[in-house]
């Protein structure tokens, strides 16, 4: 009897180490389940180096680009900079003219210009960086995002390739707004929905560029990050392709920033006059970014070598639009399309004494950038000046 409780003991003994040890191990591997990751830490991005041709390549075009810009300064009052690249290298970068008349504070590299209309390409890229995210479709109304919108049936892809035929903001803001303080995105967007006025047409009918168009974008942006639109550009677009000195500027609302130009007109031929703001500057979307020379360039490389948007999304923003009857509209998204004459994707702008340019000449590689602050007008004719002076000496 002994015998058999001494092995029953034994028995219940092995048992119980067993029991303890796969109790023991069981919980040290849940212990060590959920003890954290240990994660490489992220890479630092590389610098977004600009490149730039070997001198013995753009001496020429150097001295006649030159020749050209201190003509241009004298003759048609030109204050600002210039950025011309080929095959993805710098060719010629320079600046001239005044940032600040009354000090003559002469304009240079660290200089941030309004870029008007050139503004609509953030826009548009952070329209699809929010499609590519699987937060909206191109096919998406704004009624969505805005039930009270009260133009039925427009879609974001209406609005991008200007085929929604919204009315104009500007008159809405100087014959209905009512406070002092010029509106905001948010203010305009109700503006709009207790408003009167009538659209143009039914959308995708017909092709009529509207700034409307794309302050609607960026009210979109807003609502869906949950975040301003000055905030989604800088940490989703400006920060990403390191653009340092870039950023979105809203009239009354935000505080003026250093090297940050302002526009003026010149009065009875020699005299320089701030152009002062106005009920619409307080806006962004269809205008407001600020940028300098070389971070725009960076813009153009960043957005190209695909380091912020798909090829698929590029495509699309590099493709003319259509008009529900198959009609192409010469607009992508938040770019202007040729492909009939010089073949290049381009915008120009111009507001407040703000003449911007950024054009992509695809058959040569080329682009162009200007920038100017004093109301300059010639802007199409510049272009071709440059494209011109390149082709025939680059390299010689």
């Amino acid at each position: 009897m002994k015998q058999n409780i001494k092995k029953i003991s034994l028995a219940v003994t092995v048992i119980l180490c067993a029991l303890l040890f796969v109790t023991s191990s069981s919980s040290r591997k849940k212990t060590e389940a959920i003890k954290p990751l240990i994660t490489e830490v992220p890479e630092v991005s590389p610098t977004l180096t600009i490149e730039r041709h070997p001198y013995e390549y753009t001496k020429n075009v150097q001295f006649k680009l030159d020749s050209l810009l201190k003509r241009i300064n004298k003759r048609n009052d030109f204050h600002g900079a210039i950025l011309v690249a080929k095959d993805d290298k710098v060719v010629y970068q320079n600046e001239i003219g005044y940032a600040d008349f009354r000090k003559k504070t002469p304009i240079n590299e660290a200089s941030a210009f309004q870029l008007a209309s050139v503004s609509k390409q953030f826009t548009a890229a952070a329209i699809m960086l929010l499609r590519e995210q699987g937060e909206i479709s191109l096919s998406d109304s704004v009624n969505m995002y805005y039930p009270n919108f009260p133009f039925e049936g427009v879609t974001i892809e209406n609005l991008l390739n200007h085929t929604a035929g919204l009315p104009k903001y500007f008159w809405v803001a100087e014959h209905e707004w009512q406070q002092k303080k010029a509106p905001t995105n948010s203010e305009m967007m109700t503006l709009l929905e207790s408003s009167k006025v009538q659209r143009f047409f039914k959308p995708g009918r017909n092709f009529d560029y509207s700034n409307t168009n794309y302050i609607v974008l960026a009210s979109i942006v807003e609502k869906v990050s949950g975040t301003s639109f000055s905030s989604f550009l800088r940490t989703n677009i400006f920060e990403p392709l390191q653009m340092r000195d870039s950023y979105v500027y809203s009239f009354e609302n935000d505080s003026i920033k250093e090297n940050q130009l302002e526009g003026y007109r010149l009065y009875r031929g020699w005299r320089h006059l701030k152009i002062s703001s106005t009920i619409n500057d307080a806006i962004v979307g269809d205008k407001n970014v600020y940028t300098t020379i070389e971070d725009l360039y960076k813009w153009t490389i960043g957005l190209n070598s695909e380091k912020l948007l798909s090829k698929e999304s590029l495509g699309l923003m590099y493709s003319k639009g259509k008009t529900i009857y198959g009609r192409e509209v010469p607009y992508g998204f938040g770019f202007r399309i040729d492909t009939k004459g010089e073949k290049s994707i381009y915008h120009n702008g111009k507001w407040n004494g703000f003449s911007t340019g950024l054009t992509r000449y695809l058959e040569d590689d080329l682009v162009v950038i200007v920038l100017e602050h004093t109301s300059y007008k010639d802007m199409k004719a510049l272009n071709r000046k440059i494209k011109k002076i390149v082709s025939e000496n680059f390299g010689a």
